[in-house]
């Protein structure tokens, strides 16, 4: 009999990890995506009603390949969501939606963290990690914080409550229990001050089932999330990365993004294999009313039959796209236009939360 998330496995008082949960890679294949529908103002200001066509584009890049769940407030918001992915011609049939109201649209830092063991009688878990925006940056969040427990209770699965906070991009998965973070994101005490670094491991490793950790410095310009590791570094198979470079030593980002590759350069994955390392160039400064914008086509979102990757007008779109497209032979790579998304401080990785198929 299916458990409710209420009276689940936590409850015995064992761990994910001891059950033998883990993260799968994104790049493993997806029942589904999860999204939270935008619609602060004060995350686009004055730009809100830009973003709708380039968001709806990415969602029916995604529909084409698995389901997708759009987290709505109400009614009227789901009709006007359907029309913009109407228009965007997306795959209405594999969209669902659910009055889950939501304070943002960054659901892969409020959204459920879907951890599986195929092995298991209850073969997939959530785990509701804490979320506090970014370091209380932008109060209120409590109708974010609730998102995982929500999507653990509709789907009839369990769901561990570690008790601290934790957001999705500034964690990245080989799904073989490695796991890349950085310093300036998880060791920041905005976070959880009262957790030193091998406390902090200790959690990713309880709750995440990983057995390695590797940590990278500081992220980039503009980064509202104190450098979430997807902006910067991702996995894209077992042993192989891309990670951002700058090549103009003026830029700020040129010496973070050098310190970090060489940090990658002298990592080793537990059989002792040096990780494959591709770099991805970085977009010229995207700046826009006086502020520097975190753009990097690290932000890209493997999805079953694409990878979206976020362009900026840029003249290393094309070098991005190029780079990715011949990596992933098995998916089509698409840039889609994010000048206008990339204002509310997140591309398409932030905006998208992954369920594994199992």
């Amino acid at each position: 009999m299916k458990k409710s998330s209420s009276d689940g496995l936590e409850n015995r008082g064992v761990l994910p990890a001891e059950l033998g949960y883990f993260f799968p890679a994104e790049f493993a294949e997806h029942e589904a995506t999860w999204l939270s529908w935008p619609h602060k103002e004060a995350s686009w200001p004055g730009k809100i009603s830009l973003v709708y066509a380039p968001y709806s584009t990415f969602v029916a890049h995604i529909s084409f390949g698995e389901k997708v769940n759009i987290m709505v407030t109400d009614e009227a918001m789901m009709h006007f969501a359907t029309d913009a992915l109407t228009k965007a011609a997306a795959k209405m049939e594999h969209i669902k939606f659910h009055y889950f109201p939501t304070n943002d649209a960054w659901c892969r830092d409020h959204g459920p963290a879907f951890l599986i063991n195929p092995d298991a009688m209850e073969k997939k878990v959530v785990v509701n990690w804490e979320y506090n925006a970014w370091g209380n940056k932008y109060p209120p969040y409590d109708l974010d914080n609730q998102i995982p427990s929500k999507v653990a209770d509709i789907l009839k699965i369990p769901c561990f409550n570690p008790g601290i906070v934790m957001e999705g991009g500034s964690v990245d998965f080989n799904g073989k229990g490695t796991l890349l973070t950085s310093t300036s994101c998880l060791l920041n005490p905005n976070r959880n001050p009262h957790l030193n670094k091998t406390d902090i491991e200790g959690y990713l490793r309880d709750y995440y089932g990983v057995n390695q950790i590797l940590w990278l410095g500081d992220g980039i310009m503009g980064d509202d999330t104190d450098g979430h590791i997807d902006d910067i570094t991702r996995f894209v198979s077992e042993d192989t990365v891309v990670t951002a470079v700058e090549t103009n030593k003026r830029d700020p980002n040129y010496q973070p993004l050098k310190e970090n590759i060489e940090l990658l350069h002298k990592f080793c994955l537990p059989d002792g294999k040096a990780i494959q390392i591709i770099e991805l160039p970085m977009p010229s400064p995207v700046i826009y009313e006086g502020t520097r914008l975190p753009a990097s086509y690290a932000n890209f979102y493997i999805a079953n039959n694409a990878v979206v990757v976020p362009t900026f007008r840029d003249k290393n779109d094309d070098k991005a796209l190029q780079i990715l497209t011949d990596f992933f032979s098995d998916r089509t790579v698409v840039g889609v236009d994010s000048l206008d998304i990339i204002w509310g401080l997140g591309s398409f990785h932030c905006l998208s939360q992954q369920e594994p198929k199992v």
